[in-house]
């Protein structure tokens, strides 16, 4: 599988680091159900068939962090961006 990282361009996967869903929002630590709220947050994660947004590591390459759209049932990978960038809503993303 090869990685397109924005940066140093078609990568192999082996030079990435996966971390896991990139759609995820980390818990406000003041709400009051905090406790449960991060339970869920670390342990119960979906494992989705299709197209789905992943954090990447470029470990081997320029060490930045890399949303990538792949498909989890064909493994094709789509469009990347770097994680930064994806922090940022863009037009059309359902948040």
């Amino acid at each position: 599988m090869r990685i397109d990282c924005p940066y140093c361009g078609s990568r192999d996967a082996h030079e990435f680091a996966y971390l896991g869903d990139a759609t995820l929002t980390r818990p406000d630590p003041a709400a009051p159900n905090a406790a449960e709220a991060f339970h869920d947050w670390v342990y119960l994660r979906d494992n989705p068939a299709g197209p789905h947004s992943e954090l990447w590591y470029h470990a081997s390459g320029c060490r930045r962090w890399v949303v990538v759209a792949r498909d989890t049932l064909t493994h094709a990978v789509g469009p990347t961006r770097f994680a930064c960038a994806a922090a940022e809503p863009r037009e059309g993303d359902a948040r």
